[in-house]
């Protein structure tokens, strides 16, 4: 049996030099990247931290796994109580499971809820190298059963400030600005404290790969990175732009031949992450599962691309319900409020939120619509317009049959949080 290490981070997007972000210093996962496999065109389900997370480990929709807020207090979202976990399937198949660091599909501090989540063990951690640290203490331990480590990092979201302070900054090659956002003093300042905070995790992956090297683990060893969402940056996080669901994704394999720096341009959704694990380490994928596997794919052999991707929100901090489907030219997204902001908490602290005030406030179109190819920043919105009328028709109708096949309940009138129930407890 093969071990499983699964690495993921906040807040990150696909912003890591073997991603194109010339001025991160992300030697250690770029490495991995050149010697694995890559992602190019991966995609969580949701643009926020516990509706993703809880996609990506149960193979199931946000709306459909009862994820479809933020866990923690107040919002307090969880899953459903039939839901299983990545971890409980592989503790059920003999795995040793262990929790490393920040999860976020329960309380923070709710150790018996992380423990049935499918969890063995609880290591000691928060930043990037006390949880490096700590996984290197766990892999130099003895295992008489093949383990799943699941690290958490910190790093890059936010602090408590709303900035970027818990690791020096780096302009060691600089800082480029994306060009989704404004490119002044201030942009570039605020990303040299996003590329410290991302070098600081880069290290502490680094020290996970050097000890599995020198233990001799990486040919027993199947070793995954990845991320919730996007950047916490204006029209990405909390947002349906590409920004905002593009995450990166790489594997390093030796007992499976996921060696020699591939590249995989096809279509991969956070939500089909649990049935290919599953179906990598022999384990049977549940049908009740909605993502698919992409295993035949990692092997290369017989694959059917995926057309689309689906991407969702239902709440963050406020009600804000946006369903979109995306190929590999066309967006379409669908906002079902008015007043929908797209701009989290954290990210109104950054100096670059004053710089976009006026595009970021403001009332959503029913239906966005946008022509990648053309327009990879999605600015033109093309809805309505005569020219993409079959597109839009076209897409409008597949968005509502997914709905409509995973039973969205928002297909059946405004959705009430967990909030409400309690509020409304106060009245009896």
């Amino acid at each position: 049996m093969t071990n499983l290490i699964v690495i993921d981070c906040h807040d990150l997007g696909q912003h890591l030099g073997s991603y194109g972000a010339k001025t991160v210093a992300s030697p250690n996962l770029d490495q991995i990247a050149a010697r694995g496999v890559r992602f190019e065109n991966s995609f969580c389900t949701s643009p926020q931290c516990s509706p993703s997370r809880a996609a990506l480990y149960t193979g199931r929709y946000p709306h459909s796994n009862g994820m479809m807020g933020l866990a923690h207090d107040p919002f307090s979202w969880r899953l459903h109580d039939d839901e299983i976990y990545l971890a409980k399937y592989l503790q059920d198949a003999g795995y040793e499971t262990a929790h490393l660091g920040i999860q976020h599909v329960t309380g923070f501090d709710n150790e018996a809820d992380v423990r049935a989540l499918g969890f063995d063990h609880l290591l000691e951690g928060h930043f990037a190298a006390e949880v490096g640290e700590s996984a290197v203490a766990f892999l130099n331990q003895a295992h008489d059963k093949p383990f799943f480590l699941n690290v958490g990092f910190f790093e890059p979201h936010r602090d408590e400030t709303g900035g970027y302070h818990v690791a020096p900054p780096d302009d060691s090659l600089g800082a480029d600005v994306p060009p989704y956002l404004p490119n002044t003093p201030e942009a570039r300042q605020e990303f040299t404290e996003l590329q410290g905070m991302i070098h600081a995790m880069d290290r502490a992956v680094g020290r996970i790969w050097e000890t599995l090297a020198s233990l001799d683990l990486l040919k027993d060893t199947w070793l995954i990175f990845t991320t919730d969402h996007g950047l916490a940056m204006p029209r990405a996080k909390c947002t349906m732009y590409d920004p905002g669901l593009e995450t990166a994704l790489i594997m390093y394999a030796e007992p499976f031949g996921f060696t020699g720096g591939r590249v995989i341009s096809e279509l991969i959704s956070h939500v089909d992450f649990t049935p290919t694990i599953l179906e990598g380490l022999g384990i049977p994928v549940p049908e009740r599962l909605q993502g698919r596997s992409y295993w035949g794919l990692l092997q290369e052999g017989d694959y059917e691309p995926r057309q689309f991707i689906i991407g969702e929100k239902t709440y963050h901090t406020d009600y804000e319900p946006q369903r979109a489907i995306r190929t590999e030219r066309y967006k379409l997204i669908v906002n079902l409020e008015v007043d929908i902001t797209n701009v989290p908490a954290d990210i109104m602290h950054s100096p670059i939120y004053p710089q976009m005030i006026d595009q970021l406030t403001v009332t959503r179109p029913y239906v966005e619509l946008y022509d990648l190819e053309n327009d990879p920043l999605e600015q033109h919105n093309l809805a309505g317009t005569a020219d993409v009328q079959s597109i839009e028709a076209d897409l409008l109708h597949q968005l509502k049959a997914w709905m409509v096949a995973t039973d969205d309940p928002i297909l059946q009138g405004p959705i009430a949080s967990p909030y409400y129930d309690r509020a409304l407890a106060r009245l009896e």
